[in-house]
């Protein structure tokens, strides 16, 4: 074989085993999956659930919610009053509006003053889905006009959606104690806020593993929280 050929069939090989390697290389670049990823974290999934908010800056904003059906989440936090269409009775509370509770047939009113810094309280004169007189209007203070301007905390105080179907994933149990404003073992503090009231207290600013005393309407109840979950309640007095 002659030197000529000799370089060629070298080239040749040459040419070939770079091939090799380099489809050796792109089958491993291609399969190879690398070292595992690291484990996402763990999202609470009432944080990935929408509240919608309204945003009321004007009396007419505040009206849009006229005849639509809302739900309570500042539970425990409100008092309501016997109301007619334009007026209060402030010195007769009728009872404080529990989380999760509906109210309906909405109008808005206006009154005397009762917030300091404000002119007029703006309330919202409801009726009670299962009141034994479903007519009977109430009312609740939900803002206050000074000078000019309004100011509105129904984003803070209400659900414009229902929060049965909001979290339609907690366990029917769970809903069943909320709406009977009970306690009951694995509950997160999310949802004890909604059956016992927001009106708490604890020692501890570690959410979700920390004992809260929570005012239940005046029959305080201690709830022990580990890892976001009750596993102890009971009776407390020292509110």
């Amino acid at each position: 074989m002659d030197t000529t050929k000799k370089v060629a069939i070298g080239i040749t090989v040459a040419l070939l085993l770079a091939l090799a390697i380099r489809v050796t290389l792109l089958y491993q670049e291609r399969h190879d999956t690398g070292p595992a990823p690291e484990t996402a974290a763990k999202v609470d999934p009432d944080e990935l659930v929408f509240l919608k908010k309204q945003r009321p800056s004007s009396l007419a904003d505040e009206k849009q919610l006229i005849g639509k059906t809302i739900w309570v989440s500042a539970g425990g936090q409100l008092d309501y009053y016997p109301a007619t269409a334009h007026h209060a009775d402030y010195a007769h509370s009728a009872g404080t509006l529990l989380g999760v509770a509906p109210i309906k047939r909405l109008l808005t009113a206006l009154t005397r003053p009762r917030i300091p810094g404000g002119d007029r309280h703006v309330l919202l004169a409801f009726t009670l889905p299962n009141s034994t007189d479903p007519a009977k209007l109430y009312a609740v203070p939900v803002g206050y006009k000074k000078g000019a301007n309004y100011t509105f905390m129904s984003d803070d105080i209400f659900f414009y959606d229902d929060p049965h179907q909001l979290f339609n994933y907690w366990d029917p149990k769970i809903w069943q104690a909320i709406d009977a404003h009970q306690v009951v073992l694995g509950m997160n503090e999310r949802q004890v806020q909604l059956s016992l009231g927001q009106v708490s207290k604890s020692t501890s600013q570690d959410y979700g593993n920390r004992m809260v005393v929570f005012d239940n309407l005046g029959k305080p109840m201690a709830v022990t929280f580990v890892h976001d979950q009750v596993t102890a309640f009971r009776p407390d007095q020292g509110f």
